[in-house]
């Protein structure tokens, strides 16, 4: 199956009996990102949170608590 990048527009090949692939397949709204846009993502993200200035949630708990 080929796949293209949301962030890159670099196109893959993914074996077709990946869940991933099967999933991409099923559900047109779920998109595709490589692996080194989410790596990079990943990067920049805890370099925000070092920073001291950037709120992140992970669940809707720590909102819930704060109301």
């Amino acid at each position: 199956m080929r796949v293209k990048c949301v962030i890159c527009d670099a196109i893959h090949q993914l074996p077709d009996d990946l869940p991933l692939a099967k999933k991409l397949r099923n559900r047109p709204i779920h998109t595709y990102m490589c692996d080194s846009c989410h790596e990079r993502i990943a990067e920049k993200t805890e370099e925000r949170l070092a920073t001291g200035h950037f709120k992140f949630y992970r669940t809707s708990s720590r909102i819930d608590e704060e109301f």
